[in-house]
């Protein structure tokens, strides 16, 4: 007799839920409801802030994260489960001001990586998301 399927996806190195590559919210929430510990809530948070600051935005898995876009602009967002803590990758986000904390070997590309103790601010994630949103974004898929 074979294996019953997993109910839950496999975690990747650093707890990184393993989702299939897809288009839109199912997969998005997928990946959100496998992400482990308190960076669910973290995820479902990000999730909210997003979809609050683009009504319209577009969703996506690759690459096992999730990543958030306008249609015809590109995408801007995405977020991936390390071991202690959740990276922000801002795809534009040398455009942004302020400038993310954390820098890249990408040119465009910044980071902000939040910690199971980190408190962040809304009011600057969501002023962050929504330049983002209106910033040309990255066409990499």
């Amino acid at each position: 007799m074979g294996e019953e399927p997993s109910e839950k996806p496999r975690l990747l190195s650093g707890g990184n839920p393993q989702i299939p590559k897809g288009d839109g919210d199912e997969p998005v929430q997928a990946y959100i409801a496998a992400m482990p510990g308190w960076k669910q809530e973290l995820g479902r948070h990000l999730d909210t802030l997003i979809t609050g600051a683009v009504p319209h935005v577009r969703k996506a898995v690759r690459w096992n994260s999730p990543f958030y876009g306008v249609e015809g602009n590109g995408w801007f967002l995405s977020f991936h489960c390390f071991a202690k803590y959740v990276k922000i990758t801002w795809l534009n986000g040398s455009s942004l001001d302020p400038l993310p904390p954390d820098d890249s070997k990408h040119k465009h590309v910044r980071y902000l990586n939040l910690h199971e103790d980190d408190t962040p601010d809304e009011a600057l994630l969501t002023d962050w998301i929504r330049q983002a949103a209106a910033l040309p974004g990255e066409d990499l898929f």
